[in-house]
């Protein structure tokens, strides 16, 4: 993460300062596929009429620094958080599930300039930090499993002026995370007994997001 972020800055303040950086922060909901995760669920805890589908919501919030290189050229670091939870009541009592990521990632984008307006297409790769809460109260356990992964995201956006230094931005996202087996502070894993495997949280998500970007520095 410290590489990341130092090779960014090298980027950004190596630049002429005439260079625009743009600001952005946004919010959205990705739908997420996560096959090893959902079948544990399923199979020990979800009811026969409440199963989780293949794809279930997240909310993700993000911020995102870039400095454009040229018209067409931007590079960017963006920083996540993502959210998902699954709570049911069983016949014992509650079960909770929470798994949380933070995926950062480098971006390039290929830049379409229009009066009032842009086009980004573009996609990025970097670390995945995952963390996974598991509660049974009529146990009254809770632990924490956490694991680093890698990704990558293939992304599309559009950006409108609000002013001359303000746009509102909507953008579709495509990522991949292979992040593995989360473990324990003890090097547990989270166990599928009735699989006889571990579970992973390798995860395809599609997701929509919305965001207001403000540029400072020189024009393009």
């Amino acid at each position: 993460m410290k590489k990341i972020v130092l090779l960014l800055s090298f980027i950004v303040f190596n630049f002429n300062i005439l260079a625009q950086v743009e600001l952005k922060g946004s919010m959205g909901i990705n739908f997420l596929s996560i096959p090893s995760l959902q079948d544990y669920i399923n199979q020990n805890f979800a009811p026969s009429n409440s199963q989780l589908a293949t794809f279930n919501s997240a909310v993700i919030f993000a911020g995102e620094i870039g400095t454009f290189v040229n018209n067409n050229f931007e590079v960017s670091l963006e920083v996540p958080y993502q959210i998902y939870s699954y709570t049911e009541n069983i016949g014992l009592g509650q079960y909770e599930l929470a798994y949380n990521l933070i995926p950062p990632s480098v971006l390039a984008y290929y830049v379409i300039n229009g009066n009032g307006y842009n086009f980004k297409f573009g996609g990025g790769v970097g670390p995945r930090f995952v963390s996974v809460t598991e509660k049974k109260k009529w146990q009254g356990s809770e632990v924490s499993f956490s694991t680093i992964g890698f990704g990558g995201l293939l992304r599309i956006e559009g950006n409108t002026a609000l002013s001359d230094n303000v746009y509102a931005n909507i953008g579709v996202d495509l990522r991949y995370d292979v992040n593995g087996e989360p473990e324990d502070g003890s090097g547990n894993k989270l166990p599928n007994v009735v699989q006889n495997e571990v579970v992973n949280i390798n995860t395809l998500s599609m997701g929509l997001r919305l965001g207001i970007s403000y540029l400072i520095g020189g024009t393009n």
